[in-house]
């Protein structure tokens, strides 16, 4: 299953919520979210910095990750960042492809 690592940041809003919830509510909507788009959490961490949460998640497709960030990110509770995750097989094959370039200027 391809892996995503998502970067997010709580609006103030968010962070309300988040003082509500608190860390491990928020885990939990996380995990039941990422489920309910057939996926998982492999691990969620809270941060400090740029980004107040780092999350490497499991989702089947590169749809099901796009729709877990529109719906996150109509929230207005949220901004995301997702970076798709290759393993070190993935890139083996990549390797392997041939494909026709030509660099500028050339």
């Amino acid at each position: 299953m391809p892996k995503y690592l998502i970067q997010a940041t709580y609006t103030a809003d968010g962070l309300k919520g988040v003082l509500q919830d608190g860390g491990t509510g928020r885990r939990q909507a996380v995990e039941r979210m990422a489920e309910s788009a057939g996926g998982r959490v492999e691990q969620m961490y809270f941060a400090f910095g740029e980004n107040d949460v780092y999350l490497i998640v499991d989702l089947p497709s590169n749809a099901a990750s796009a729709a877990v960030g529109l719906r996150v990110s109509a929230s207005g509770a949220v901004r995301t960042k997702t970076v798709v995750l290759l393993a070190p097989e993935e890139i083996d094959e990549a390797t392997r492809l041939e494909v026709a370039y030509r660099a500028p200027g050339m």
